[in-house]
């Protein structure tokens, strides 16, 4: 097997996709890697026959599973990623939205020297900004629970914002403007009957959809 930094970008870019699905607990399918990637399901049928010939990938019926050649992959671009991001707004001061689309450039030329300098530089975090865990670190999970099952009055902390909202359009530069990030905390204000959910975050009410409460994780 070739090395995994030998692999064309677009071989990774799936195998970060089918860990992002899997990480999200959603079904590794092609229409949902068509989705994601936003590109046509015959572009992904064809993608998908040539990572099963590159042994990247094996199918369980309609499910897509990395081998292990694809998991190693899709950890190395994954942790890229997330340092990348890290660095790009602890040092750079860039924004969410920005970082998320630079380091998507950064995990296919990072080399593994700067990669280790970079996690040396940031005191070897163990999440990207949105509170992901980086593969290869000592990360613990916190008991977290969604956002969507905090009653009302009550105050939670935000702890982590999952991969599927970062390819939301407009929804990291909605959270980072009212630091519905991690470290940030608010109050449950109300709810609406589409399940929709008032929040007061810094003295301000603001309405989250139901889409973001679900999936935004949170501590009490």
């Amino acid at each position: 097997m070739p090395n995994p930094g030998e692999h064309h970008p677009a071989f990774e870019e799936y195998c970060e996709c089918i860990f992002d699905l899997r990480e999200d607990n959603l079904e590794v399918i092609q229409a949902r890697i068509a989705d994601r990637l936003r590109v046509s399901r015959p572009s992904v049928s064809e993608m998908v026959r040539r990572m099963q010939d590159e042994g990247l990938i094996r199918l369980d019926g309609n499910h897509i599973l990395l081998t292990p050649h694809g998991e190693q992959l899709a950890r190395r671009v994954v942790r890229r990623h997330r340092l990348a991001e890290r660095f790009l707004t602890d040092i750079l001061d860039l924004s969410w939205a920005q970082a998320h689309q630079e380091a998507g450039k950064w995990e296919h030329v990072m080399s593994e020297d700067v990669e280790k300098a970079i996690e040396r530089i940031l005191g070897n975090p163990t999440t990207c900004p949105h509170g992901n865990p980086i593969p290869g670190t000592n990360y613990q999970p916190p008991a977290a629970m969604p956002l969507s099952q905090v009653g009302i009055g009550q105050s939670f902390t935000v702890s982590r914002i999952p991969e599927e909202l970062e390819f939301t359009p407009g929804m990291l530069e909605f959270l980072e403007e009212y630091n519905l990030i991690p470290g940030g905390s608010g109050k449950v204000a109300g709810f609406a009957t589409t399940g929709d959910m008032t929040l007061e975050v810094n003295g301000t009410q603001v309405d989250v959809e139901s889409f973001a409460t679900q999936r935004i994780l949170v501590t009490l």
